[in-house]
């Protein structure tokens, strides 16, 4: 990967993670399911103007619709204005690996090697360990939201795989398209009209900057540079650079909301890590690669 790509890619990253920030900031001001739906809206107009129609079927664009923007965030906004902090939200959605192993096994017969089955033994454990949290950051009810969203995110990569699509960012913007509607209903049947009359009186530069910020750098920007990068380079290249989002949004959580980082918090953080990297980065491939390459070849010139 060339060094302006992978500089950009870290980049990126670190604003995937800051965005939990930036959600729990929402959050304070404005109903987690209608700021996702606000969210989605702008982040679909006016792409959907300059953005051609995606060539799927559109049942694989609505159930994407669905699944991406009311399982994945939907519920992950709503397990974060649950208490749940913006720092285990970037670090739990990250199961999704180990869940998109077992449905990869389960619906298309997917070979599970061992070092990808440890990982997600290891991902489960932090998963298990995070509950025994007492620091008031991972309610129950909130694990439960994030693990529905963690499902969601398996769910629509299914999807997109299954709609056989080769344009996948126009899949995306269009699939946006459709989320805010149900989103909006959910809105209204759990917390009534009221809720959208108080948007004028809620509405601060804090919560302009958070709906803003979901909709462009982090969505529209965010989704077009990583499926450029997926495009351009092998998907192993670009995968593991995922692990740096859940270490930058613990970190923000830590330098700007003060989330303290207990033993229980720290030992699940890591085992969650190591579960995703032994799952994403195939060591034996790149020991080989490493081994052939032109360093270890000068080293065995000179034996």
């Amino acid at each position: 990967m060339r060094y302006s790509d992978l500089l950009l890619g870290v980049l990126l990253m670190a604003m995937w993670g800051f965005n939990f920030i930036v959600i729990q900031m929402g959050t304070e001001d404005l109903d987690p399911l209608l700021l996702v739906a606000l969210r989605f809206s702008l982040a679909a107009f006016p792409a959907v103007l300059f953005v051609s129609r995606p060539t799927a079927s559109w049942k694989y664009v609505l159930a994407y619709s669905l699944t991406f923007g009311c399982g994945v965030w939907g519920m992950a906004t709503w397990a974060i204005s649950s208490g749940l902090s913006a720092g285990m939200a970037s670090l739990l959605l990250q199961v999704n690996v180990a869940i998109s192993l077992l449905f990869g096994w389960v619906f298309l017969k997917e070979k599970i090697i061992p070092q990808k089955a440890l990982g997600a033994l290891l991902a489960l454990g932090g998963l298990l360990l995070s509950l025994m949290v007492e620091d008031g950051t991972v309610p129950l009810i909130s694990i439960a939201l994030i693990l529905i969203a963690a499902t969601s995110w398996s769910i629509s990569g299914l999807i997109v795989k299954a709609s056989g699509t080769q344009h996948v960012f126009s899949f995306i913007v269009w699939g946006l398209l459709f989320a805010p509607l149900p989103l909006f209903a959910a809105t209204y049947i759990q917390s009534g009209a009221d809720v959208f009359y108080e948007i004028q009186n809620n509405l601060s530069g804090k919560l302009i900057f958070s709906i803003l910020f979901q909709a462009y750098p982090t969505t529209l920007l965010g989704y077009w540079f990583w499926n450029r990068l997926i495009i351009k380079y092998p998907l192993s290249t670009v995968a593991p650079l995922g692990l740096l989002c859940p270490v930058f949004g613990l970190f923000f959580s830590w330098l700007l909301t003060g989330e303290s980082i207990g033993p229980e918090k720290f030992i699940a953080a890591v085992m969650i890590f190591s579960g995703l990297a032994l799952g994403i980065v195939h060591f034996c491939q790149s020991f080989k690669m490493l081994r052939n390459s032109r360093i270890f070849g000068i080293l065995n010139i000179s034996r």
